[in-house]
């Protein structure tokens, strides 16, 4: 028999999402993982009946910026407490025309322009190299494409979504350069959070929600924090539905993800198993104990 996984849903919020309306049944939980803490207290709860976990990625109050968030404790703490699936909310700036404020990408690729972070879980002691050719599972993002088609929401299915470091937003220059790139969004946060996702097995859709034009637009102001915080208020109230709409499609019991993204880890650790270090292995027991036969 096929096996079959309970999925639990975890939600990670970014600007302008702090908490979950309607969440029933609320209970906060801190939890400190080998990586430290993470950027706020896990909310669990139900959203019309389905169990979710939600995490503030910034924190409330929005206190951490994205090259200070400790992206390895929140994807540990995810995992730790049996999340199966996360779907970022993220904020980001359009590089396309097509791409207005408050318009929704179901991100499907990413380049990675970030340089000051921790971007694995592993390193000296016990080495993985995981596969982010697709770096987030087609299964989430197609039923999340799909709920925001039936709630009204402009999406489009598809788009690179561009990891520059902050926390300033983009030169003119570096704004012209993305856009010849092909890429059509840009964003602070989604990067290491993808891949430290797939090295924890955990299936990851980004819901890329657009607050501005980043600054190439001749037609449009430059990107501001007020004009940003005024389309993340508008957004947010659409991100509320596009969850009630989604959790429905995801919640109910299902074989093992057909994108693999629960078996990333399958061949990835190249460490033979005497030359491990074994305070990173233990520090990997939530990550990876199903690999590492420490679960």
């Amino acid at each position: 028999m096929a096996e079959e996984v309970a999925p639990l849903i975890g939600i990670i919020g970014g600007s302008g999402l702090y908490d979950i309306e309607g969440l029933e049944e609320k209970r906060w939980q801190r939890l400190h993982t080998p990586w430290g803490a993470p950027s706020d207290a896990l909310l669990f709860g139900r959203l019309d009946g389905i169990a979710c976990v939600f995490l503030a990625r910034h924190g409330h109050g929005h206190p951490l910026s994205p090259t200070h968030l400790n992206y390895r404790a929140n994807i540990d703490a995810l995992k730790r407490v049996g999340v199966t699936e996360v779907i970022s909310l993220s904020a980001v700036g359009s590089l396309k025309e097509e791409l207005a404020p408050g318009h929704f990408v179901i991100v499907d690729q990413f380049i990675d322009r970030s340089f000051a972070r921790k971007k694995s879980f592993f390193g000296r002691g016990c080495v993985a190299h995981v596969s982010m050719a697709d770096p987030v599972c087609a299964r989430l993002g197609d039923a999340l494409a799909e709920a925001a088609g039936a709630i009204g929401v402009p999406v489009t299915r598809g788009g690179t979504y561009l990891v520059m470091e902050g926390p300033q937003f983009s030169t003119r220059a570096e704004s012209a350069l993305y856009r010849s790139w092909s890429a059509a969004v840009i964003g602070m946060t989604n990067m290491p959070e993808a891949k430290l996702a797939r090295e924890a097995e955990l299936c990851y859709a980004t819901v890329a929600m657009v607050t501005d034009y980043d600054c190439w637009h001749p037609e449009h102001e430059h990107v501001t924090v007020e004009a940003v915080v005024r389309t993340l208020n508008e957004n947010a109230a659409h991100a509320q539905a596009l969850l009630r709409a989604a959790l429905p499609r995801l919640a109910k019991p299902r074989p093992l993800c057909h994108a693999g993204c629960q078996r990333a880890l399958e061949h990835a650790i190249i460490t033979a198993p005497k030359m491990r270090n074994p305070l990173l292995v233990a520090k990997l027991d939530a990550v990876a104990g199903r690999v590492l036969g420490t679960m």
